[in-house]
């Protein structure tokens, strides 16, 4: 016989949010007992409302002194590390240093990122910890601060640096980034809307004191973006104004501008063409944020002295893509900002590759300058290439080199381009097949190396072509690739393609056909294989040792929850070391000579250190050469007097997955007790919130939660990355049908394992995509959470971008079941009608997630009824910048936890 407990819920009344019944065939009228299946007996037990850990409910000033507690410590942890490093070895046999080592950090006391540098010495002392010194590189010098009041984005930064930062999630101010010419020792950075250079090493030797860093003037109105030297000629460097691309002299000072894509006229809806810029899907969708890139070598071509030097770039072309308007951030002024946007399903712009040529005199004068264009047109020539996804050039400058990726993101080619495939922009058609007569018929692209997948691809930056060796009977191209669609694990792979030369007469019309241009590859040899990942995705890079015939990455060899460096031998791939120690999560950079690395590593309990370490050993077997902590750059900060980090634990789910989460555990446990809980969700691709790192600022307001008495459970469930192909597309063509099953099981999972998640008071809360399934947890499974609150979700994904949607959603027309199913808008009559169940908070100019999203799904909770509460914020975008914003922010989350979870 089934015994039932017959519970009294706390404040229970008729048509409240949840049963114990729920699901048992109880009709309306039916009392309790009536309601029970045949055959079992009810048995009164006590009130469990006597088993219930009660949050203590604070005012909404006593929250304030909260959060301003928990916020002051984060200073400490965030965004305080350097980053960025650059190593220059010394050479002088006089100086105690090895290396000068470049970097961007943020020195103690100041709240803005600057130019810095460290030395680090030849010998150190094997029983002391030598902290090294940051030296100011720039004398006296202001970047742009930090903003202090409610409203700081308007008119600190320009709309394209202000876009720039939200897709690069950046929350620093001062200088952000710089570019570095080693053999010259010139820096070029951004920094208060100007750009400025200096000079430390090179043949000018290293300064001792900060220098004053000189600005560039220039003729041009608004920002000079993505600026970057010429490696062939330091004295050139080239950036983007008002959407073309310019070049210019540091030594004449001399501008040129090198495109004329832009009419100059101020509506977006006249003016949609641009020349060197990573589109808004590009550089949000596929983390590339530049639109153009330099030739590493120059021709030495005309007069003695002469130089050519050419760049390779995009040309775009928006004009079929839809305009949508954003309020502007001067909202006092009632303005909207106009954005090319295009939605899943629609047209997205028209791409081709384009390449800027000039001369230089021997004096540094820009004699000519010429745009150039493939012979056939771009479309022409590559018909079903959609997107531009990665380019740049070999070494030697032989030639150019793009990653195209088809609509479905199925299919990547990795292309040649010989320069002399590109010819001077033709006035007519008449005038290309002149020009194209100049063309060889030997001169032709190289497709190199294609993946193909039934799921999606997941671009990323590991490609390095070796250079190749003159004189040898047959053309190839050796080079190391990363790819992730052959075994389902992303792993590196050293290739050579033999560059098969065809024949085309490009004076005659073009058509496209099978195979054409296709190169076989000589030979394929995996250096690396398992069930793991070599680390790709997001800028992670590989380090290659030509002479020693090794190379270095970062992967998850040991275990999916963290990060290490290891080194292979990419001539006899045998074995696989690693270089950093377990127990923790590391992001390494190396050294140019291969003889040290930087790692910033943490763990749940441990935050951030960066320290320094010599490779040492035999240069007879310089695989097994073994780290030895040589310097350390930073040590870990304190931790808030009430941090107790997560627990990290693992389960198998009902489908034979291994899921990975963990847990904050209330400060305040007390056997028998159920606590509250709240279950923090992101949930969708290309993330990974579990992992053996020190958790951050977003982090650390879940131990505050901890701290007042609730549960805190996050879990990566089948989507998230770094477990995959197979794991994250689960997703596939299903977005927000899978993911809430591995939340509620790993809920369920620590539920029974810890024994004081109060299961009666559950909470889902994420941003962006956990927005998103915060929603579609209280649709689906509104008897598990009795709240959701969702920031910035997507509500509809018929109105979200086409590079995301239809990677994982493919295009409408071909999954509408799909679209629909994960739609939430579409389903608002499955919400409950009990109010403060639904609390939903959007920034007010999101460029990302349009608050269209946030507006449509509320019109249609009003049509059905259904109440909510919402959270706007006026003056942020996707992410929240503003220090007001986010103390705001986390008191409402607090305030609405406590008064109804």
């Amino acid at each position: 016989m089934r015994k039932i407990k017959r519970v009294r819920l706390e404040n229970e009344s008729p048509g409240s949010w949840r049963s114990p019944l729920s699901g048992s065939g109880a009709r309306p009228g039916m009392t309790a007992v009536e309601a029970l299946p045949e055959g079992t007996e009810a048995v009164e037990m006590e009130d469990p409302a006597a088993s219930r850990f009660q949050v203590e409910k604070h005012s909404w000033e006593g929250l304030r002194d909260i959060i301003h507690g928990s916020r002051k410590y984060t200073g400490m942890i965030v965004n305080k590390a350097p980053h960025d490093f650059q190593f220059v070895r010394k050479t002088e046999e006089a100086s105690p240093h090895s290396h000068r080592l470049y970097y961007l950090g943020m020195p103690y006391g100041s709240r803005e990122n600057s130019l810095l540098y460290s030395e680090i010495p030849k010998k150190v002392r094997k029983e002391a910890l030598l902290l090294l010194s940051w030296k100011q590189m720039l004398d006296h010098f202001q970047a742009p601060a930090a903003p202090r009041q409610a409203t700081p984005h308007h008119g600190m930064y320009s709309r394209e640096e202000e876009l720039l930062r939200e897709r690069k999630r950046l929350g620093v101010f001062g200088i952000t980034s710089y570019d570095f010419h080693s053999e010259s020792g010139l820096f070029l950075f951004q920094a208060s809307n100007s750009l400025f250079h200096c000079r430390d090493g090179g043949k000018n030797g290293f300064m001792v004191s900060p220098m004053k860093p000189l600005e560039i003037k220039t003729q041009c109105s608004g920002p000079r973006m993505d600026p970057k030297i010429c490696p062939a000629d330091p004295s050139f460097f080239a950036f983007i104004n008002n959407n073309d691309l310019w070049v210019a002299n540091i030594e004449t000072r001399e501008e040129r501008r090198m495109t004329f894509c832009q009419k100059g006229l101020s509506s977006v809806l006249d003016d949609p063409k641009s020349a060197g810029v990573a589109t808004f899907v590009i550089q949000e969708e596929f983390d590339r944020f530049t639109g153009y890139w330099w030739c590493p070598t120059a021709s030495q071509e005309g007069p003695e002295g002469w130089k050519t030097l050419r760049i390779l770039y995009e040309e775009v072309d928006e004009s079929e893509v839809e305009v949508i308007h954003v309020p502007s951030p001067a909202l006092e002024e009632r303005k909207t900002d106009s954005y090319r946007y295009p939605r899943t399903g629609s047209k997205n712009p028209k791409i081709s590759l384009k390449m800027a040529e000039f001369q230089a005199d021997s004096e540094g004068k820009i004699v000519c300058a010429q745009d150039k264009e493939l012979v056939h047109p771009f479309e022409t020539m590559f018909p079903n290439v959609e997107y531009i996804a990665r380019a740049g050039w070999t070494r030697d400058g032989r030639y150019a080199w793009a990653m195209f990726l088809d609509r479905p993101q199925q299919h990547l080619q990795l292309i040649l381009f010989p320069p002399a495939l590109f010819i001077p922009v033709p006035e007519s058609e008449e005038q290309r097949q002149e020009l194209a007569k100049a063309v060889p018929e030997s001169v032709h692209p190289f497709i190199i190396y294609e993946e193909v997948t039934n799921v999606w691809i997941n671009v990323h930056d590991i490609f390095y072509p070796f250079a190749q060796t003159e004189g040898e009977e047959e053309e190839e191209l050796r080079f190391i690739r990363a790819n992730e669609c052959k075994t389902g694990f992303c792993h590196l792979y050293r290739v050579t393609a033999l560059l098969q030369r065809g024949s085309y007469d490009w004076t005659q019309t073009y058509v496209p056909s099978k195979g054409d241009f296709k190169c076989p590859l000589k030979e394929e040899v995996a250096l690396t294989n398992g069930e793991w990942e070599v680390l790709a995705r997001h800028g992670y890079k590989i380090w290659v040792n030509e002479e020693t015939k090794l190379v270095y990455f970062q992967g998850t060899k040991d275990t999916p929850l963290e990060h290490h460096l290891y080194v292979v031998s990419y001539e006899s791939p045998s074995e696989v070391v690693r270089l950093t120690t377990l127990g923790f999560s590391h992001s390494c950079s190396l050294s140019q000579n291969f003889d040290m690395f930087i790692s910033h590593y943490s763990s749940v309990s441990t935050p951030p250190c960066v320290h320094v370490y010599k490779l040492s050993g035999s240069d007879e077997d310089p695989l097994h050469k073994q780290p030895r902590f040589w310097a350390s750059m930073m040590e870990a900060a304190s931790c808030p007097a009430d941090y107790i980090p997560p627990e990290i634990f693992h389960f198998r789910t009902q489908s034979d997955v291994e899921l990975y989460g963990m847990v904050y555990k209330p400060h305040d446990l007390q056997p028998g007790k159920k606590h509250p809980t709240v279950l923090f969700v992101y949930g969708g691709p290309q993330v990974q919130l579990v992992n053996n790192s020190f958790k951050g600022i977003k982090y650390l307001r879940l131990n505050t939660l901890a701290s007042l008495g609730y549960a805190v459970v996050v879990i990566d469930g089948r989507g998230s990355c770094q477990r995959g192909l197979k794991f994250e597309g689960a997703l596939k063509n299903q977005m927000g049908q899978v993911e809430i099953e591995d939340q509620v099981e790993g809920l369920h999972y620590v539920a029974e394992k810890y024994g004081f998640v109060d299961l009666a008071r559950v909470a889902i809360h994420g941003w962006s995509y956990g927005g998103f399934l915060s929603l579609m947890g209280l649709i689906c499974k509104p008897h598990v959470f009795k709240v959701a609150i969702a920031g910035a979700p997507v509500t509809v994904w018929m109105a979200y971008d086409t590079g995301y949607t239809e990677r994982y959603m493919d295009v409408p027309e071909n999954n509408q079941q799909g679209y629909e199913a994960g739609s939430v808008a579409l389903h608002v009559e499955k919400l409950p009608n009990e109010p403060n169940r639904l609390l939903i908070l959007h920034g007010f100019l999101d460029e990302n997630v349009h608050f269209f999203h946030t507006n449509f799904l509320i019109s249609q909770l009003i049509r059905a009824g259904k109440p909510y509460q919402l959270q706007i914020y006026p003056n942020e975008r996707h992410s929240i910048r503003c220090p007001e914003s986010g103390e705001h922010y986390e008191i409402t989350l607090l305030h609405f936890l406590q008064e109804y979870l």
